[in-house]
């Protein structure tokens, strides 16, 4: 199997820039581990790819590369490379979204904060996983927000996305957010049992098992297309014998506030690092001039080094975390990501597997969750976009980020309806149910396919 890698992943005979200018000469000295996984099960890695600077952004335009173009050509336009729209692959994870989308690779490793391979994914009309937080390595990533970040694949099905993450989803004692062995085996038994309740035949049918449709996910800014393309999805799963239910997910409309301050929060505390001394571009003072103290020193390097989105959030997160706005901010901000867990745990009927003791099942719960993986189809990349629209791209995906939870993104018919470019509908799961998410995806990309 051929695997592009996102360029925050470190690779020892590759450079890892992470589109930055700050680490365009940084060549690392070790390969992380799911690159260690994936050379010892034999795949190739074909090369890095681009992405937003620092995992930071939602369109793929942050980049020191420049920005990534989608390849997506419906089948039915010859037009030539020059002549076909230019619009954004969606990030941060565009460059490995839109390698497997060309055909330049099998599959393609990326990162996940917010959104980062559902976003792409969806407008690049290809697979894409997030997996449970803490049940593939991030040891050898560089880090954007500790407590978010997740490894994620990218295929051009179900079935080579299962396979990969197969491969990646073990213990390392690296890492100390990799969940360990106990957890994975009861997290596996709950969800082994809870599929055992239900149907899930080669056929596609679906009877016993029960999707719930958060009503919170269908804001303003979902365009009518995308709203009549997952409801074509929503009847050919209850055709296939699945009980589709409404469920409440009441705090959902906190989460994009919430995600911002704690992921700027972590990235303010993971890129001082940075500072051209230790780490990262160097750019000396200028002939004759002496600098007063070491600020001045790490200002020239980091002014040169990070681009305007980076220093944005940095500034935004370092506020976050003064004495000021800690209380107000930073953990009001904690408070909401468990409360917007807690909604996820109230509708799902398959118990916590992190909780310290297990509760009993919700049998009014449902086993999954579905809704569109984006508001809109893939944006042109000369659209002027309004300083809010940039950073609400993810809204449909944060809240299972915060959660920790699993999510797949599957690619929906490109129909009549819409402009006729790709769109996702995305599967959220109990933590460590995985296999449930990908069953249940893989279904919706036989019906989306005609099988």
């Amino acid at each position: 199997m051929t695997v592009a890698v996102k360029d925050n992943i470190c690779t020892k005979n590759m450079p890892t820039t992470c589109s930055s200018a700050m680490l365009r000469a940084f060549k690392s000295p070790l390969d992380a581990t799911v690159i260690q996984l994936l050379t010892d099960s034999g795949a190739t890695i074909i090369g890095k790819a681009n992405c937003d600077e620092f995992g930071m952004g939602s369109l793929n335009v942050h980049s020191v590369h420049g920005p990534v173009v989608n390849p997506y050509q419906h089948p039915s336009n010859a037009a030539s490379w020059d002549a076909r729209d230019r619009r954004s692959a969606g990030g941060s994870s565009g460059g490995s979204a839109a390698a497997v989308a060309a055909g330049m690779c099998d599959a393609a490793l990326a990162t996940d904060t917010g959104g980062s391979v559902r976003l792409p994914a969806s407008y690049c009309s290809v697979v894409g996983l997030k997996p449970s937080y803490g049940l593939i390595s991030r040891w050898g990533v560089v880090s954007f927000a500790d407590s978010l970040d997740c490894v994620g694949i990218m295929g051009m099905d179900v079935s080579s996305t299962s396979k990969l993450f197969d491969v990646l989803s073990v213990f390392d004692e690296r890492d100390p957010t990799s969940a360990r062995p106990t957890t994975r085996e009861k997290a596996q038994d709950l969800c082994s049992e809870h599929m055992s309740e239900c149907v899930l035949s080669d056929s596609g049918n679906l009877a016993n098992i029960r999707i719930g449709i958060p009503q919170e996910y269908f804001p303003a800014s979902l365009e009518s297309s995308v709203v009549s393309r997952f409801r074509r999805v929503v009847r050919a799963l209850k055709n296939r014998g699945a009980t589709v239910l409404p469920v409440s997910l009441p705090n959902t409309s906190y989460a994009l506030s919430a995600y911002y301050v704690i992921a700027s929060a972590e990235a303010s505390s993971n890129l001082a690092r940075y500072d051209g001394v230790q780490y990262g571009l160097h750019v000396p003072l200028p002939p004759g001039s002496i600098a007063r103290s070491p600020g001045e020193v790490y200002a020239l390097s980091r002014t040169a080094g990070f681009g305007a989105e980076v220093k944005r959030r940095i500034l935004l997160g370092t506020y976050a975390l003064t004495a000021d706005a800690f209380d107000n901010y930073f953990l009001q901000a904690q408070r909401l990501r468990q409360r917007i867990r807690d909604d996820f745990m109230r509708v799902l009927l398959t118990p916590d597997p992190l909780a310290q003791s297990v509760s009993s099942p919700n049998l009014d719960g449902v086993h999954v969750v579905l809704h569109p993986s984006a508001v809109r189809t893939a944006p042109h990349l000369n659209d002027e976009q309004d300083g809010l629209d940039a950073y609400t791209q993810d809204v449909l995906t944060v809240p299972a980020s915060l959660a920790g939870l699993p999510a797949l993104s599957v690619p929906m018919a490109v129909g009549i309806e819409g402009d006729g470019w790709p769109l996702g509908v995305s599967v959220v799961g109990q933590w460590g149910c995985e296999t449930m998410v990908l069953a249940v995806g893989g279904v919706i990309e036989g019906i989306e396919r005609g099988v």
